[in-house]
């Protein structure tokens, strides 16, 4: 699996630091819904899921956090604890979330705004979708061929 970090060129001086996220320039879509999670306590695990069309880019504003990600072929784990990094999250990756540091604020751009259908939250589902059971709109699915 391609793991994907996307440079965030960071401003400043003496007075501090400021990273400026511009869709089409350093996140490479429209952004159509941002949200953060923060105080996760220890040993939660987030996510748990994938997504049939949406694309996300994670950033730790601050702290760290780890993700196992797998794309079909196998898990990855990639920690994320630079507020000038991104990590882009493309459709069909399942993502885990752990190892939340306790100060960690996890920023997520998302290019569509929230549909629950677009969540596989079952891996399995995710497996048999990823290596080609494609899923029909209505929640059925079908065998491609």
């Amino acid at each position: 699996m391609e793991i994907e970090r996307i440079p965030l060129q960071p401003h400043g001086d003496h007075r501090g630091m400021l990273v400026a996220l511009e869709e089409e320039r350093n996140v490479p879509f429209e952004i159509r819904r941002v949200y953060y999670l923060f105080a996760t306590k220890e040993g939660v695990h987030r996510g748990r899921h994938a997504h049939r069309h949406l694309n996300q880019l994670a950033v730790t504003v601050r702290g760290s956090v780890t993700f196992l990600l797998d794309d079909g072929t196998g898990p990855v784990e990639v920690v994320l604890d630079d507020p000038s990094q991104g990590l882009l999250l493309g459709s069909m990756v399942w993502r885990e979330l752990y190892d939340f540091s306790d100060d960690c604020v996890l920023m997520v751009l998302a290019d569509q705004y929230y549909d629950a259908t677009d969540y596989i939250t079952d891996y399995d589902e995710f497996l048999r979708e990823v290596n080609g059971v494609a899923y029909a709109e209505g929640g059925v699915a079908w065998h491609a061929r």
